[in-house]
């Protein structure tokens, strides 16, 4: 049974994402663009952190 909840709503959850491009294309742009700030922070903290290894 747990495996039929999480198909469901992994479905429920792409249906959701591609109805909210769909509709609503700006906001959608907006969540992406802070994820990959998001990421990019992260990484560019990776990298200063090894950096600060290496030297």
């Amino acid at each position: 049974m747990p495996e039929l909840i999480k198909k469901v709503l992994t479905w429920g959850f792409l249906a959701f994402v591609i109805f909210y491009i769909a509709y609503r294309p700006d906001g959608a742009a907006q969540i992406f663009k802070a994820i990959g700030g998001g990421l990019m922070v992260i990484f560019q903290g990776f990298g200063d952190f090894f950096t600060g290894l290496v030297s």
